[in-house]
């Protein structure tokens, strides 16, 4: 068991839980819909009451009660046997994850209401028995969700350390973005240039806002504000680069103090939740004929993998772009991923050689490849497998959308749990007393002194003018 729990992480147990449920959907390859009773939300008003859950796929025959039902004893036993693999408490997750799943779902299903979610058209006015609405579609509840968590975080802190065992919102993102991956390659096929313009462009988008955000922010945190090396490394990252992982992996491939990355990483899940608020809403009024440059910009100011995606789903929805932010967004934040890796290395060969050098030592190749997020092999999987299967055999398209209703009910929930486990674990209290305030002045000199302007700037630079088609 000890063995286990060293070889399996978060970020491998992601990767297992994403590609184990991209493998049950592929059997809709073969005329078998294996997923299609998963839980869907639907717009909704108080006259129809019942229609607010339904299965993804109309071949079941099931009410949207019992869906639900299935959606959480499903997801509760295949996350349980992870944590138990990863040496936590099942027993304690079981409760906790209870509590979570039914709590998010049930402040996002209250964003789906008509008044908050419906289109802003006549014909949707007219379907829902409306006068207005405020058109933020379903994705106005990730926003509901993450606030409810705050809420939970920093006043009932009782409550949310109860919930610390299923606290995991980087796992549930992951496995979000792995599913996400299957979802983006069907839709590739139906903008080829585009797709290939999203590549390039954001490798070269992310390789110029990583060399100008890391070393500018290294330089303001050791200069202006006196950080020492092992503190100011980490958080270049995590203000940077992407978060929670980019902290983490500088801590340690420079071997900072453990609380280091996890003071960083705290941080971050806080700007995390301000930019999720903020952004989206000024793209809408900025950015709106420009979904392209939009997704781009979330995926290069939004500083982790849930926050950026999220953000892209969100002000994709706003704008109406029909899945081109969030794409764009999503690209991004797995080239950062990849990039993680090799900067890693690089830092880790830097201190080695240059800064805390000493005779007879040498860098460990093995301790940096261990650092390699496994999930983007997950996203990147499922990416090529729709988009070579649907491509080479056109046929396997009506399949292949199938496979993405049932994908696509469990990549909202892992959303869902992400928003809303980033506001819980959100204490903001807590994080004063330990001496938050100057790393947080860093923060915000750095997000809103330059980060967001410059990531407006590239985004413009590289994704301006780009075709759809």
């Amino acid at each position: 068991m000890e063995a286990q729990k060293r070889w399996l992480t978060e970020d491998k147990l992601a990767l297992i839980i994403g590609m184990f449920l991209f493998c049950l959907a592929a059997f809709n390859f073969v005329g078998k819909d294996l997923l299609g009773w998963g839980v869907k939300t639907n717009i909704w008003t108080w006259a129809k009451l019942s229609t607010i859950f339904s299965t993804a796929s109309a071949g079941y025959h099931i009410s949207g009660a019992v869906s639900l039902i299935l959606t959480w004893v499903f997801l509760t036993a295949i996350l349980t046997v992870g944590i138990k693999y990863l040496g936590g408490k099942p027993w304690q997750f079981i409760k906790g994850f209870t509590v979570i799943f039914f709590l998010s779902y049930g402040f996002f299903a209250l964003g789906s209401h008509a008044i908050i979610a419906a289109n802003r058209t006549k014909a949707d006015w007219a379907k829902y028995g409306l006068h207005w609405s405020m058109g933020l579609t379903l994705e106005a509840g990730f926003i509901i969700a993450m606030v409810a968590g705050l809420v939970i975080g920093n006043f009932f802190p009782r409550l949310a350390n109860w919930l610390k065992e299923s606290l995991r919102p980087e796992m549930y993102v992951k496995i979000a973005v792995i599913i996400l991956g299957a979802e983006l390659g069907l839709k590739a096929l139906d903008h080829p240039g585009l797709s290939s313009s999203v590549i390039f462009l954001g490798f070269c988008a992310i390789i110029n806002a990583y060399l100008i955000y890391w070393a500018v922010v290294y330089y303001i945190a050791r200069k202006w504000f006196g950080f020492s090396r092992e503190w100011s490394a980490p958080l270049a990252s995590g203000i940077s680069i992407c978060g929670v992982s980019a902290a983490i992996a500088t801590g340690g491939a420079i071997k900072a103090r453990p609380f280091v990355p996890v003071m960083v990483s705290s941080l971050v899940i806080i700007f995390t939740c301000v930019e999720m608020l903020i952004l989206p809403f000024v793209a809408q009024a900025t950015l709106a004929h420009s979904p392209l440059v939009a997704g781009a910009w979330m995926g290069l100011v939004v500083k982790s993998d849930g926050g950026a995606i999220a953000s892209g789903a969100i002000t994709d929805a706003l704008i109406h772009a029909n899945g081109l932010a969030v794409m764009v967004a999503t690209t991004e934040k797995v080239f950062i991923d990849i990039f993680i890796g090799i900067w890693a290395f690089v830092l880790a060969w830097i201190w080695t050689s240059k800064i805390d050098s000493k005779p007879g030592e040498r860098m460990k190749m093995g301790e940096v490849l261990d650092r390699f997020p496994r999930f983007v092999l997950g996203y990147v999987l499922t990416f090529v497998v729709m988009l070579l299967v649907c491509f080479h055999h056109p046929a396997m398209i009506a399949a292949g959308k199938s496979l993405i209703a049932g994908t696509n009910v469990f990549r909202m929930i892992f959303f869902i749990l992400t928003f809303f486990t980033i506001g819980v674990a959100s204490n903001f209290r807590k994080l004063w007393e330990v001496g938050i305030g100057k790393l947080a002045l860093v923060y915000v000199v750095g997000l809103f002194g330059f980060i967001i302007w410059v990531g407006l700037f590239l985004s413009w630079l590289f994704f301006h003018g780009v075709k759809l088609s």
